[in-house]
């Protein structure tokens, strides 16, 4: 008989351990920080609307709003605080549900225009006991339109004592008239850190013992709902037979080894078909459930893609030792665009996997055509091979008609071509230029009004070695194959003699625009240290150096004032002044 009422005794977790005020308020620090100001500064809104989704604590907020206001301490003469003090009747009523100023009302059976009516009925009549008369309307969203429609009077000019609050798990299916009249608050998921901390406290509360990987598991099954993970823990509670213990765990969940689960991840992207179908298989008749496995290889698909983008992910807290080590070995084996192959079809498979006759074998064909098309290149990467086969073919066919190519010069950089000297070309050493580096090559097509080739030249080459007959250089992809040629056919018109375009592979480094422009902000800064120069800057504050332009001096002129006129000139852009 003892036992039988232990057994009638018994509350669930879920409500034994459900906040009794806001400080064991998981997850909702905003919400308590914005209820604690109104309350404090006595500036309390009539109508809050709470949502959020199933078990994040919106029915639990509200009663303990409801305590909140009508406290009124051991004494008996408290205010409204944001420290209820649980023991006064007003607070004990309210916690058990039984206080007759604060009704709660469940509009998903009680959804018509004459339940509502039934309410406001009362709300002209001040409360019996409390402080506030207060309506708590759960899952409001299932209220009809006319019922909406009868609230909405009240709810704008609610009498003094009265106070509403409701609660959604649909907030876009309430009329925008009722949410512009309500002081809104959403509640936010639990992270799986705070759902640890608080199945921590629980199993110490109660003397249990418990595995961190077992509770871990819980956490991320519960997505962020503490009833859902309080209800998780209850059940493998009894099941461990007062120990929540793995193997219990996973296999309540339908959960795999997260060990395995890794392997059977590697193995897919490895393409190891025997390895991969046998792991399957094997985690198949330990109890793993196939919509569990496609859904762990989801979330691992979406884990690596956050390790690759942002870094610091690896450091997450929800993030157990295990799963970190093999974020970090396996990212580095995969791209984004393999990734995001991988998750279309894993998020394709969970379709087929619901409408399969036999659910493993569908799970078997997902991970076989994952397995064979994951490392297959995309359609721009096709795409580029194929541009990259027909441009090695056209080279290699235009040969005759254009500088030699070398086979190793076009595998190395295929977009532009090396050229070689031909059987009749003359030796390097014998040929003869106007011009002995770049820079003398650059001012020549200048002058030659080769303005676009002087400017490849300038800007988008980094010269490596450069010998009359051979220029050794790196290239930037813009430069096409048409400019090189154009260089090299005036080369050749201007010399008379065959050139050697030798392209060494590798990112352009330093280019001749680049040096130019240091030594031009060199010799600003050197002309703005000269005694004459500096009295002006310092003059015309704001002024600064824009431009340099040099002239001869005449020949007769000596001394400082000629080096003056060669560093001077009657620019007006010279100075360029802001004030």
């Amino acid at each position: 008989m003892a036992e039988e009422d232990k057994q009638e005794q018994y509350v669930v977790l879920a409500r034994k351990y459900r906040p009794q005020n806001f400080e064991d308020l998981l997850g909702q620090e905003a919400l308590v920080q914005t209820l604690t100001n109104a309350i404090n500064n006595n500036r309390l809104h009539h109508a809050y609307i709470l949502t959020g989704i199933r078990g994040v604590g919106k029915t639990t907020t509200a009663r303990l709003i409801a305590k909140a206001l009508n406290c009124t301490g051991p004494d008996g003469n408290g205010g409204p605080t944001t420290h209820p003090c649980g023991i006064c009747e007003n607070c004990k009523s309210i916690a058990a549900g039984r206080n007759i100023d604060v009704l709660e009302l469940d509009a998903a059976s009680r959804t018509g225009v004459d339940d509502i009516r039934d309410i406001l009925d009362g709300v002209r009549y001040k409360p019996t006991n409390c402080r506030y008369k207060i309506y708590i309307i759960d899952e409001v969203h299932m209220l009809s339109k006319s019922a909406f429609n009868a609230l909405l009077k009240t709810l704008e000019e609610p009498p003094a004592h009265v106070k509403f609050i409701f609660a959604t798990t649909e907030i876009r299916k309430v009329p925008v008239t009722v949410l512009s009249r309500c002081q809104r608050f959403d509640l936010q998921r639990l992270s799986i850190e705070d759902l640890l901390k608080l199945f921590n406290k629980i199993v110490n509360a109660e003397n249990l013992k418990a595995d961190d990987e077992a509770l871990h598991m819980i956490a991320a099954a519960a997505d962020g709902s503490a009833r859902d993970g309080l209800s998780l823990l209850d059940q493998a509670i009894s099941l461990g037979s007062g120990k929540v213990r793995i193997d219990i765990v996973k296999e309540m969940l339908g959960m795999a080894d997260r060990g395995q689960t890794f392997e059977l991840f590697n193995q897919m992207i490895g393409g190891d078909m025997a390895a991969l179908l046998g792991k399957l298989q094997e985690m198949y008749k330990n109890g793993a459930n196939p919509s569990a496995m496609i859904g762990d290889l989801i979330n691992l698909t979406h884990a690596l893609t956050k390790v690759l983008l942002l870094p610091g992910f690896i450091n997450d807290p929800s993030l157990s030792e295990n799963d970190r080590n093999f974020l970090k070995e396996t990212s580095a084996k995969l791209s984004i665009a393999t990734l995001s192959k991988i998750w279309q079809m894993l998020i394709k498979g969970m379709n087929e996997l619901q409408t399969a006759p036999v659910p493993i074998d569908a799970l078997e064909m997902i991970l076989i055509r994952i397995a064979y098309s994951a490392n297959l290149p995309s359609p721009a990467e096709l795409l580029e091979s194929v541009k990259k086969k027909s441009e090695l073919n056209r080279l290699q066919t235009t040969a005759p008609a254009m500088p030699a190519i070398t086979a190793a010069a076009v595998q190395s950089q295929p977009r532009q071509p090396a050229t070689v000297p031909s059987a009749d070309a003359p030796a390097v050493n014998t040929v003869k230029a106007p011009f002995n580096d770049i820079i003398g090559l650059i001012k020549l097509l200048e002058a030659n009004k080769q303005p676009r080739l002087a400017y490849t030249l300038r800007h988008d080459i980094e010269v490596c070695e450069f010998a009359v007959g051979r220029i050794k250089f790196k290239a930037a992809d813009r430069v096409s194959n048409e400019t090189l040629s154009a260089v090299n056919k005036f080369l050749e018109e201007t010399t008379g003699a065959k050139w050697v375009l030798d392209i060494i592979p590798g990112e352009v480094g330093r280019t001749i625009a680049d040096a130019e422009n240091e030594q031009k902000e060199k010799d600003k800064k050197n002309i703005a240290e000269t005694p004459l120069v500096k009295a002006i800057l310092d003059e015309f504050r704001g002024a600064r150096i824009e431009n340099l332009t040099r002239k001869a001096a005449p020949e007769d002129q000596e001394g400082e004032s000629a080096e003056n006129d060669d560093i001077f000139s009657n620019n007006e852009d010279f100075f360029n002044s802001e004030d």
